[in-house]
């Protein structure tokens, strides 16, 4: 099956702390705040209309995870695989106005993704002023999930997404699409459905020391990193924003690039310490408050 989805669209948070979630985005992470409606805000890295979207909520929580496919013809074939695959159409139309068309599904675990078509974009002003780092776009997304080997079942039928690596007792699988990169989502095995962490490229490493003198001018301090991931071999940092997500600032990751004659790689190594260099080729393990980190999804009606 050709794939569907073609690469991360964007996140959408709903947060009880609005104003700081967007000082976080703009002042820490250099976002732009591109557009607003019905009670949310768009973010952007670049030209793209939006890429984190912020709900005001009376709770923190995961709204949507969006994924991209190139063209409203491959939204409708989403659609009509959705049911089959076991999941529920919530709506057939797209969520936001700068989107042509888009489908949202619920899965059986409790996680809701809309499949859409790209948002506008200016691709010739893809930087702007920012007191932030300035990241080049959204990268990709962790969820959690009761059941990755289902979740995979469901993206692989409705999106044509595929497994590029996992571990061999399912703790964590990651999955590309259309554009190839290692990954777009990682699916950690979980008791309920959440979102561990989203992520926006990084271009340059020095980006990270930018990004560990902010969080310090703003009280706050890194999670994990800087270091490199064996997995999509990107370098990485992490910190945690004021709803109480994990963002990562990711370097650009490896490509599939003969698909045809990829085979996904096993990871069998799952003890310590042996396996702290599957995770971070330089040899830091993760700490526990990165291993057990739960931002919770929405309860779905």
């Amino acid at each position: 099956m050709s794939p569907v989805v073609f690469a991360i669209g964007h996140i959408k948070l709903n947060t009880t702390c609005i104003d700081d979630m967007l000082r976080d985005a703009t002042d820490i992470l250099g976002l732009r705040v591109s557009g607003e409606s019905d009670g949310a805000v768009w973010l952007s890295a670049n030209g793209r209309a939006a890429e984190l979207v912020l709900v005001e909520a009376a709770e923190n929580s995961t709204n949507t995870i969006g994924l991209e496919a190139l063209t409203a013809e491959a939204v409708a074939q989403a659609a009509a695989r959705v049911e089959a695959a076991g999941c529920r159409i919530f709506t057939d139309r797209p969520s936001l106005s700068c989107m042509d068309a888009g489908v949202t599904f619920d899965t059986p675990e409790g996680l809701r993704f809309e499949i859409h078509t790209p948002t506008r974009d200016d691709m010739y002003r893809p930087r702007h002023d920012t007191k932030g780092v300035g990241p080049r776009r959204l990268d990709h997304a962790n969820l959690l999930t009761p059941d990755p080997a289902a979740t995979l079942a469901q993206l692989a039928a409705i999106g044509g997404m595929k497994m590029s690596e996992k571990l061999v007792n399912d703790s964590l699988t990651w999955l590309y699409g259309g554009n190839r990169q290692h990954h777009i989502l990682g699916l950690v095995k979980a008791r309920a459905a959440g979102l561990h962490h989203y992520s926006f490229e990084f271009p340059e490493f020095n980006m990270y020391c930018r990004l560990g003198d902010i969080l310090d001018r703003h009280d706050r301090q890194l999670l994990w990193g800087p270091g490199r991931h064996r997995p999509g071999d990107n370098t990485y940092a992490y910190y945690i924003d004021s709803a109480g997500c994990i963002c990562e600032c990711s370097g650009p990751m490896a490509l599939v690039a003969d698909d045809a004659n990829f085979a996904p790689r096993i990871i069998t190594n799952l003890a310590r310490p042996g396996n702290v260099r599957e995770m971070n080729v330089w040899g830091t393990p993760a700490p526990v408050e990165w291993r057990e980190h739960v931002f919770p999804f929405q309860k779905l009606g």
